[in-house]
């Protein structure tokens, strides 16, 4: 099949275009080839290319950028996509939209897990753009799959253990406060693409929840990853209340992968596992990164 993968460059889509490389016909495109929140620019390249299917692993993520840059939040992430779903329909190719456990307001209470068809009510402007996306989708385009993930991280781009890393190694005898009172499962991006690839192969359909099994606080991951990257550090835990944000954070974002495990589909493994695994994989590039960083 052909599949066009949008937001390339960023965590998942570079997974997504590794691994259906082997057997499809991929074009990734992020922003040098083309601007998602202009129609115009998404419908030459999907007339161009005539895809089969439309990944759309592109987002503005900066969470707390997106309450006082809202226009650009809007456009990429509620536009975009909608320009996607646009183009898709009327070439009649499948979309895959990616979104979030931002939808939910995280009021469940711990450790109760969020279902597909648990009403999201968002706390921040991010949650809510999140949100419009997947009603747009929704109504634009009968062949989609919604899928919502959270806690992301993977080789590239930037993201929380990578946060970490960098801090302990920049400032080991620091202590690195991290939040303990919110928690969620972190979701390695190489195993969404793999399950992705699954719900190709199924041709799968409607909203799904895709995340790693089990859960933690960020503090409890930190404190996981730096000890299994071997990497002297002090990490403390804090509250929320103890480190304010702009952008308002759900205390609890564990999702439940109902809808796969219902169909037999679901891939995904303890967060433990995953993050062993991607340590064990990418343990001297990681160190590697963050020495070179002089900007970091």
């Amino acid at each position: 099949m052909k599949i066009m993968v949008t937001g390339a460059k960023g965590q998942l889509g570079r997974d997504c275009t590794q691994i259906l490389q082997k057997v499809h016909d991929i074009m990734p495109v992020d922003l040098e080839e083309i601007n998602i929140a202009l129609y115009s620019d998404v419908a030459t390249i999907v007339q161009d290319f005539l895809p089969d299917i439309i990944i759309n692993c592109a987002a503005y993520t900066q969470v707390d950028k997106c309450e006082t840059e809202k226009e650009t939040a809007w456009e990429v992430n509620v536009r975009g996509p909608e320009n996607l779903a646009l183009c898709a329909q009327k070439h009649g190719c499948r979309l895959i939209h990616i979104s979030s456990d931002y939808v939910f307001d995280g009021k469940k209470p711990f450790p109760e897990p969020y279902v597909e068809d648990d009403e999201p009510h968002p706390l921040s402007y991010y949650g809510l753009t999140k949100l419009e996306s997947e009603k747009v989708v929704r109504r634009t385009i009968k062949q989609h799959v919604i899928l919502r993930t959270a806690w992301m991280y993977g080789i590239s781009g930037k993201n929380f253990i990578k946060t970490m890393l960098m801090l302990a190694l920049k400032h080991p005898d620091n202590q690195i406060k991290v939040v303990c009172d919110q928690f969620g499962s972190p979701t390695w991006s190489y195993r969404l693409a793999l399950q992705i690839q699954k719900i190709i192969d199924k041709n799968c359909q409607g909203t799904y929840h895709a995340s790693a099994e089990g859960y933690c606080s960020w503090f409890e991951l930190a404190k996981y990853f730096l000890k299994i990257m071997a990497v002297k550090h002090t990490v403390v835990p804090c509250s929320s209340f103890e480190y304010p944000t702009p952008a308002s954070r759900p205390e609890n974002s564990i999702l439940e992968n109902r809808r796969l495990k219902k169909s037999d589909l679901n891939i995904m493994t303890a967060w433990q596992d995953d993050l062993d695994k991607f340590v064990s994989r990418y343990r001297e590039q990681l160190i590697h990164e963050v020495v070179s960083c002089r900007t970091c």
